[in-house]
C-alpha cells in the first residue's frame, strides 16, 4: 500500500471521501498525473510541476491548486481560501459540504492549461 492510501485510511469517512473524490476527478482530468508526496501531504505533479495538493485538518479538508493558480477564472466561485495568496488557491470543505464535481473538474482542467 503507497503512502497516499495509508494516510486516507487513517482519515475519517467523510474526510477520506472528500479526498478520494478529489483524487480520482484530478485522475480522470489529468491522465498521466503523477501522485507524490510533500509536506506531509499528498501531492500531483505534471510534468515535473506541482499543480495539486490535498489534505485534512482537523475540521476541514482542502484541495490546493498550486502552479499559477492566482490566473485562473474561477466563475462558479469554488476557490474559498488563500484568495489572497500570490500563487496559490484553496477549496475547504466542511463535514457535510458537498463541491459540484463537474465544475470542479472544469477548474482542474483550467489550471492544466496555464503554464
Amino acid at each position: 500500500m503507497n503512502k497516499i492510501n495509508e494516510y486516507l485510511n487513517l482519515l475519517p469517512l467523510w474526510q477520506k471521501h472528500n479526498l478520494e473524490l478529489f483524487r480520482a476527478a484530478v485522475h480522470e482530468v489529468v491522465p498521466g498525473v503523477v501522485e507524490d508526496w510533500k509536506w506531509n501531504v499528498p501531492v500531483f505533479m505534471v510534468n515535473g510541476k506541482m499543480y495539486f495538493a490535498m489534505s485534512a485538518f482537523k475540521a476541514h479538508t482542502k484541495y490546493d491548486f498550486m502552479h499559477n493558480a492566482s490566473q485562473l477564472a474561477d466563475p462558479d466561485h469554488l476557490f474559498n481560501n488563500g484568495l489572497d495568496a500570490k500563487v496559490t488557491r484553496g477549496i475547504d470543505l466542511r463535514e457535510g459540504e458537498t463541491i459540484d464535481v463537474a465544475k470542479l473538474k472544469q477548474l482542474i482542467a483550467a489550471a492544466i492549461k496555464i503554464d
